[in-house]
């Protein structure tokens, strides 16, 4: 089925030059939701804030020209730095990778030994991207030793290096600020008249379906309160947010006092086909 197109809506922050997606397959990626996030946009923003970009499809679509992006995952704002900064370097490493699974398992196991430490912010970057192409279900996952261990996936021919994507995301990235840090770490940055994006890693709706694993310390209920905590200081502070979330009880409980809406998703990482589909996320706004 051909996806429908996503109709931009124009912020006064947003200068729309070049059609690029994320250049990551993330769990909990917001390319289908891109129509329901848009139309809930204000009109007018000073700054673009994203605290857990992930793969950042809602930055991506918007490109806004002031912006600042942030993670707890070093690796990740590694790989956007790269593509930011050295991109065709970064083009050309990919390259050297091949899809095989004994190939894939070795560069795997690189973050485990001592010469991982020396490896150079481009080499780290390609090994992110290519883990991420071949891996299974393009799964970012850390044990509790911060080791990437998702296994190998199966696949006929994946795409590793999407030249065009990663030239077009690199313009898109120019003029942004990219940095490590948890979520609170904004609450010093944004003003009133900026806006925020969260997309946490959800809370599961089961107990099997808990993808939370994205950093070695996981991302807990004690967390999501604190979120909460920080979104109820920035609407204290007139400042605009919205946030992502899966419609758990919990959640649907814990934003009450803003609004909380309810849209259509697609569950598409699970072990069994049998349980993906049609699922129902919150989407909160305070404003």
């Amino acid at each position: 089925m051909k996806k429908p197109a996503v109709r931009k809506r124009k912020i006064a922050n947003s200068e729309q030059s070049y059609i690029c997606r994320p250049f990551l397959k993330w769990v909990g990626g917001k390319g289908q939701l891109l129509p329901e996030l848009i139309s809930r946009m204000p009109k007018k923003i000073d700054r673009y804030f994203e605290p857990f970009v992930g793969g950042g499809a809602l930055f991506f679509n918007l490109q806004p020209t002031k912006a600042i992006l942030s993670d707890a995952n070093p690796e990740l704002i590694n790989l956007y730095e790269v593509v930011r900064d050295n991109v065709e370097a970064l083009i050309k490493d990919l390259k050297k990778h091949k899809y095989a699974e004994k190939y894939f398992y070795k560069i795997r196991s690189a973050d485990r030994t001592a010469a991982y430490k020396k490896w150079s912010p481009l080499k780290r970057a390609s090994r992110l991207i290519y883990l991420n192409k071949t891996c299974f279900n393009g799964l970012y996952r850390v044990n509790s030793s911060g080791f990437f261990n998702t296994p190998f996936g199966r696949y006929t021919n994946p795409t590793i290096v999407d030249e065009k994507n990663l030239r077009a995301c690199s313009v898109a990235l120019q003029k942004v600020k990219i940095q490590v840090g948890g979520f609170e770490s904004i609450e010093r940055l944004v003003k009133k008249n900026d806006f925020v994006y969260f997309d946490p890693p959800y809370v599961p709706l089961s107990n099997t379906s808990a993808f939370t694993s994205y950093g070695k310390h996981g991302f807990d209920l004690r967390m999501q309160r604190s979120l909460f905590d920080l979104c109820c200081r920035l609407d204290k502070r007139g400042i605009k947010f919205m946030l992502s979330n899966s419609s758990a009880p919990f959640i649907r409980k814990l934003y009450k006092q803003f609004r909380v809406e309810l849209v259509d998703a697609t569950r598409s990482i699970n072990s069994k086909a049998t349980k993906r589909g049609a699922i129902k996320e919150v989407i909160v706004t305070n404003y």
